[in-house]
């Protein structure tokens, strides 16, 4: 107990960091999620390939090698300049926005194409039958996985801490140093991390309520 008393403000630092961390990350994730979604099931095909070529590639690189990419190629080739905080939540958001898609395709792919037919029938655009019909409906199914996906993002965020960002496993680093004994450490870092997790899982359970949600 004396290691976090003791340095409380740096636990402190490092749970706000990583709940900084794993908010905008998701944010990124969602909105681009939910538009490459679109475009995997777009009736215009460079779209869907856009779309296959970006999950494809994303989910299949290790999210370390991305992190290298965004830390040592992008800002050198690209926008240099850039902070670390802004190429993690960038590397973070990409990686898992090809989880998202997937979990937002699958919802589509629940929703009777009757539906589609129907608003499309009326004259509703493809956009229109996807804003207005089609992800409203999908938004059920697509709760339970998103909420894992978001979960798994928290942790992942712990890789930023390496290219000096300040969140929970950078505390571990800084008391490690300081000679304290590394299991007590832990404990308390895994206890930061089950409040976050757990209150996303609560988060997504209220909105699985909310919405009427059968599992």
């Amino acid at each position: 107990m004396n290691v976090l008393l003791d340095h409380f403000a740096l636990f402190r630092e490092g749970f706000v960091g990583t709940v900084e961390l794993t908010f905008v990350s998701a944010l990124i994730a969602l909105v681009l999620g939910v538009v490459i979604a679109g475009f995997r099931v777009s009736p215009v095909p460079p779209l869907r390939i856009f779309g296959t070529v970006w999950v494809t590639v994303l989910r299949n690189t290790p999210l370390v090698l991305l992190f290298l990419i965004a830390f040592f190629i992008v800002p050198q080739v690209f926008f240099p300049g850039m902070s670390s905080y802004l190429l993690a939540v960038l590397a973070l958001g990409f990686y898992t926005s090809s989880f998202v898609c997937e979990a937002v395709r699958s919802g589509i792919n629940t929703v009777p194409v009757g539906q589609a037919e129907a608003a499309r029938s009326i004259g509703l655009t493809f956009l229109q039958t996807l804003r207005l019909v089609v992800l409203p409906q999908a938004t059920r199914t697509v709760l339970a996985p998103l909420s894992s996906i978001f979960i798994a993002l928290t942790k992942n965020s712990a890789i930023a801490g390496a290219f000096s960002n300040k969140e929970l496993f950078t505390v571990q680093k800084d008391l490690s140093d300081l000679g304290y004994n590394i299991v007590t450490i832990f404990f308390w870092i895994a206890l930061a991390y089950l409040i976050i997790t757990f209150a996303i899982s609560r988060l997504f359970t209220w909105l699985e309520a909310r919405m009427g949600v059968v599992r």
